[in-house]
């Protein structure tokens, strides 16, 4: 990377997406000090220090670096050191001055264009993280599969998922996504305390986070587990355009391509104007992430991409919305994501 800028001074690094992908640093968002990074030092030989806020959770101490340096800002015992966001300030000044991957800097347009490009392969330890993040999401699924019933609020069934997943882990995750009933205005959004209907149907879409990657499937499930012959007709469309997309996959395969194979079985049923989302998008420390699999896409499949499939049909009273995650091969793909894509 540091070739690639024609640099001959240390770069640093502050952005929170450069210092997962690079160090491995993450701060969990259930701490009281989650507002609070730090600086992430490379030097031209490939020497990385990183600095950080001494009270930071536990999360930080996974970080992978040559150096790891927590500086004291607050003990408990006397009054912090200054303001807060300004302790890293002494160690920014004695290595150039400069964030890098500052918006106002000049390198960091060429510099986050990089980063993005490096990102798109996976490392085998990012697949391992991102399948520890699925597991626990699938388990979120069992769970909402076995219990979703009419007279529960959203937010009592996203509690449900929420700690089905968290237990998968073993530890506390943030849990997001989808938990809502669907129809042809409503595509999703986060749980609310409306109460859940027989025939509806409910859409679970949702993200675990560990370490900062995060996973992304869906499956749509009818509420009272009666779903009608419409219901039924535009789950297999979503089925079977899942499936023509999958077939287009594979390193080298335009992103282009792998969209029209799915929305060409919803055009040849009619349905096409009612596919109103993307297809699909990359996925790791963010959410989406290229590549996009979009009506207007300009990018192609590499190996080590990890990706979404989201075929979708929302009409009248009915939403229906499946998804899997993918690494993508030379020969094809993996699928990632093992959960029951099923109405009931």
């Amino acid at each position: 990377m540091l070739d690639r800028l024609n640099s001959t001074d240390a770069i640093v690094l502050a952005d929170p997406v450069h210092l997962r992908y690079f160090a491995n640093f993450h701060v969990e968002a259930i701490s009281q000090h989650a507002d609070f990074g730090g600086l992430l030092i490379i030097r031209p030989d490939g020497h990385a220090s990183l600095f950080h806020d001494s009270r930071l959770p536990s999360t930080v101490l996974a970080a992978h670096v040559d150096e790891r340096t927590p500086v004291s800002w607050y003990t408990g015992q006397e009054p912090g050191r200054g303001v807060r966001q300004l302790l890293l300030r002494s160690i920014l000044d004695a290595n150039g001055g400069r964030i890098h991957d500052s918006l106002a800097d000049p390198f960091s347009p060429q510099l986050f264009d990089i980063t993005s490009e490096l990102r798109r392969r996976k490392d085998p330890d990012e697949i391992e993280l991102l399948k520890t993040c699925m597991r626990a999401t699938e388990a979120g699924h069992t769970w909402g599969r076995a219990n979703i019933r009419a007279g529960m609020t959203e937010l009592d069934f996203y509690s449900g998922v929420a700690a089905a997943s968290q237990a998968a882990l073993g530890h506390w995750a943030v849990v997001y996504g989808d938990f809502a009933i669907t129809n042809g205005t409503k595509r999703g959004g986060p749980p609310s305390m409306r109460v859940l209907k027989n025939g509806e149907t409910f859409i679970l879409d949702f993200s675990v986070i560990v370490q900062g990657y995060r996973s992304d499937f869906t499956t749509t499930l009818v509420v009272g587990g009666e779903p009608t012959a419409e219901q039924t007709r535009l789950f297999k469309l979503c089925v079977d355009a899942m499936a023509s997309g999958e077939r287009e996959m594979k390193a080298g395969a335009k992103c282009q391509t792998v969209y029209d194979a799915i929305r060409g079985v919803f055009a040849a049923a009619g349905v096409a104007d009612y596919f109103m989302t993307h297809a699909g998008h990359g996925l790791g420390v963010m959410h989406p992430e290229a590549p996009f699999i979009v009506r207007h896409s300009t990018e192609t499949l590499i190996a080590g991409d990890v990706v979404t499939l989201e075929p979708g049909l929302y009409i009248g009273d009915i939403g229906i919305r499946i998804e899997h995650n993918y690494r993508i091969t030379d020969a094809g793909y993996e699928r990632l994501s093992n959960h029951t894509i099923a109405l009931v």
